[in-house]
């Protein structure tokens, strides 16, 4: 299979083919995406979280469409690391796409467990979601402190064997100041970002709609925010970024790299267009003809101010 070479990206020494990923937890662990779009085609699968024991998640309803978007609170369910070694690495692995397996915990040990468990397996990367409830600290996220995630951030990399990619939450005061703590912990790149807490009430019942009360926003409603939170980020340090949120189009993705972003994953709009993703590498080589630019990488950070 033939590859457009000038749409090579290179993540923290991992080079991929295209700069499109899928977003963690909306696009399974491929396995389920497989029939409809072709992962060959894809920068890379980002897999669904995995944790050191299986997950159940949260109690239903636990998704809800919104204008713009959707409401996840679906809790992280997961069948645990050692049935993802098992069952979904072995297939994942059949493709020539990178693999990179988003990493939750309820505690430092957790996610600690985790990446030394998937240290020698054929795994390229690792993405840390540091949007996960810290027990040991009255249930605040990991992402929300700099101190506490410069921590966490440090475990991660002195555990791993693979390259770690920090997953940045939007809800805090300062995006940068979340960046740069992960930076001084030794992250080899940063993703964001991770879905803004919301809330959806029927107003006929007069009912939450979630039965988790808030839920995570994603759809096309964040892509402005995330964009800014991009540059931001994209600015305050030197490792790369991976812009994400709202990602509908090729022109929703190139945004993210003008601002500064080295690659996107694309989340919600898999849900309602499964081939989204190759579509949008394929709408990449199309801007590159139609523009005369030498390869993809000139786009990053490239926005005329």
């Amino acid at each position: 299979m033939s590859y457009d070479e000038r749409l090579k990206v290179n993540i923290a020494g991992l080079e991929l083919k295209n700069p499109v990923m899928t977003a963690s937890g909306t696009f399974g662990s491929g396995q389920e995406y497989s029939a409809l779009t072709d992962l060959n085609k894809l920068g890379a699968v980002v897999t669904k979280g995995v944790a050191s024991v299986p997950w159940e998640g949260n109690p239903t309803p636990r998704i809800a469409e919104v204008y713009g978007g959707m409401l996840n609170a679906v809790g992280l369910q997961n069948p645990g690391v050692e049935v993802f070694c098992r069952r979904d690495l072995p297939f994942l692995k059949q493709f020539d796409t990178k693999v990179i397996v988003n990493v939750c915990g309820h505690t430092e040990e957790e996610y600690t467990e985790v990446v030394r468990r998937l240290a020698d397996e054929p795994v390229d990367a690792l993405e840390i979601n540091i949007s996960c409830p810290n027990v040991k600290e009255g249930g605040i996220a990991f992402g929300t402190v700099p101190e506490v995630a410069e921590r966490i951030t440090r475990a991660c990399r002195d555990a791993a064997k693979q390259p770690v990619i920090m997953k940045l939450s939007p809800n805090v005061t300062s995006i940068s100041d979340m960046a740069k703590a992960v930076e001084a912990g030794g992250a080899d790149a940063v993703s964001l970002i991770n879905t803004i807490t919301g809330m959806k009430i029927d107003v006929a019942r007069r009912k939450f709609v979630l039965a988790n009360r808030t839920g995570g926003m994603s759809g096309p409603a964040i892509h402005p925010i995330a964009v800014r939170m991009v540059y931001e980020a994209a600015h305050a340090v030197k490792i790369p970024v991976i812009g994400m949120g709202g990602i509908s189009s090729t022109d929703d993705a190139l945004e993210f790299m003008l601002a500064g972003a080295s690659a996107v994953s694309v989340g919600t709009a898999n849900f309602y267009h499964p081939t989204i993703t190759q579509e949008i590498a394929d709408g990449m080589s199309a801007y590159l003809d139609r523009y005369h630019i030498g390869k993809i990488t000139d786009l990053i950070g490239a926005v005329d101010s």
